[in-house]
């Protein structure tokens, strides 16, 4: 469907001016019907609080309440809103009805984005189209876009503009389908251009359909990027451009490195440099640029920006000679008898072997230290018969020593499980607690 047919119709039958002034939940299940929602209703709504499908009931009763949520858009199967005590309830569609006129659109629509953690009520985060297309610049050609996101989560609703502003087209993802199947319908359609987290894409790699595309630009996003996906995404698709884009709900776009190698060059460390001021304080990585959000949204949130307009990502770097490098999370932290770990540091690690597909480091608890490191372990060939056990302890003992010269003792797993999976969330990332 081309987006230009909601130059003559509209998804709301005639109702379009029904929203103005309102605070409205989109909330349809079909992510083109959302799409469809989103473009009509920026500029006419007061706040669009744009929801995925998969958020919990309990969360949606929360988010209704802390957003002032008092108009509800959906299709069919969407929450009802009587339960949640919305007032106003209209269901959008994407066959358009003709329309002799449209309201006005004249309004600067808020919109607000589910942060995508793993535990909890997600923070409502502030933005409006500036700010979401702020990163995006005009590029030559049209590329064809396709992307493992939801485009309700703020990594998705990132292609979804560079579709849309960018002159290009999107392939949507379908909720539940399976990978061989999704990049089937990505080749049939001629992908060029491909996104998603490095979890996403280590899904990709497993699998025997990964040369069903043959995309000429591959991104990542959302997690850390280290140096075994990006080189695995290299020897699967030589010819394609390689990037990874670092970004965050709240802090938007900061930056994309484009040299196949993981971490960051230092000299992007600068204020007053370019689109987006970068600094290192403590170790975290501080973002300022007019693609931050502006805030949290609800009565006594927490303030996102600090005194000088910075958001304090969480993030933790590290610089190791003309490079920074992403060691983990602030609140991630495993503590050892008082030193600190971070999983994924850990996790970068283990991920060297060539015989690793991914891993997960978590902590387990010591009545000695407190806890220790763990990790769970995906191979790329996965053994299986009699000669399982064998084989797995000789990847063990391989591991081990490949993290023992690495790492400082403290940090090298107390154990390693063999797992066929990782989990991983609704957003594409790997789930961390637990």
């Amino acid at each position: 469907m081309a987006f230009t047919g909601l130059l003559k119709g509209s998804s709301f039958g005639r109702r379009l001016g029904d929203f103005q002034g309102r605070s409205v939940l989109v909330a349809p299940r079909d992510q083109l019907t959302a799409a469809l929602a989103m473009i009509e209703l920026d500029g006419i709504a007061r706040r669009l609080v744009i929801c995925p499908s998969d958020v919990p009931p309990d969360h949606l009763r929360a988010i209704v309440a802390t957003a002032e949520v008092d108009a509800i858009v959906s299709d069919c199967g969407t929450p009802d809103p009587e339960a949640l005590g919305i007032p106003l309830h209209i269901r959008c569609s994407t066959a358009l009805a003709a329309q002799d006129e449209f309201p006005a659109a004249s309004r600067r629509t808020e919109w607000v984005l589910l942060t995508s953690g793993t535990t909890g009520v997600p923070k409502l985060v502030a933005h409006d189209v500036a700010s979401l297309t702020a990163p995006i610049k005009a590029g030559a050609g049209a590329p064809v876009w396709g992307t493992f996101y939801d485009i309700r989560r703020y990594g998705g609703l990132q292609i979804f503009f560079r579709a849309v502003v960018g002159g290009g087209s999107l392939i949507l993802s379908s909720a539940g389908e399976p990978v061989a199947e999704h990049l089937a319908r990505l080749a049939a359609r001629g992908v060029t251009h491909l996104s998603g987290t490095p979890s996403h894409w280590w899904r990709v790699l497993m699998g025997q359909a990964a040369q069903a595309i043959a995309p000429r630009y591959v991104r990542l996003s959302g997690e850390i990027a280290g140096q075994a996906v990006l080189d695995n995404l290299r020897a699967a698709y030589p010819r394609a451009g390689l990037g990874h884009a670092y970004a965050t709900t709240e802090a938007g776009v900061g930056f994309e490195v484009d040299d196949g190698l993981e971490g960051f060059p230092a000299h992007f460390v600068a204020a007053g440099d370019g689109d987006v001021d970068i600094r290192v304080e403590d170790g975290s990585l501080r973002l300022r640029s007019a693609r931050t959000a502006s805030g949290y949204v609800g009565t006594g949130a927490p303030a996102l920006l600090d005194q000088n307009g910075f958001v304090d990502t969480g993030d933790m770097v590290e610089r190791r000679g003309a490079r920074y490098y992403f060691v983990g999370r602030k609140d991630g932290i495993i503590n050892v008898g008082g030193l600190k770990v971070h999983p994924e540091e850990v996790e970068a690690v283990i991920n060297r072997h060539a015989g690793v597909q991914g891993s997960l480091v978590k902590a387990r608890k010591s009545p000695i230290t407190g806890a220790i490191v763990v990790a769970d372990v995906v191979l790329k060939e996965s053994p299986d018969g009699r000669d399982a056990g064998p084989l797995t302890a000789a990847m063990e003992r391989e591991i081990i020593d490949i993290c023992r010269r690495d790492l400082a003792p403290y940090k090298v797993p107390a154990a390693i499980r063999f797992v066929p999976a990782l989990p991983m969330s609704a957003a594409g990332k790997l789930l961390r607690h637990g």
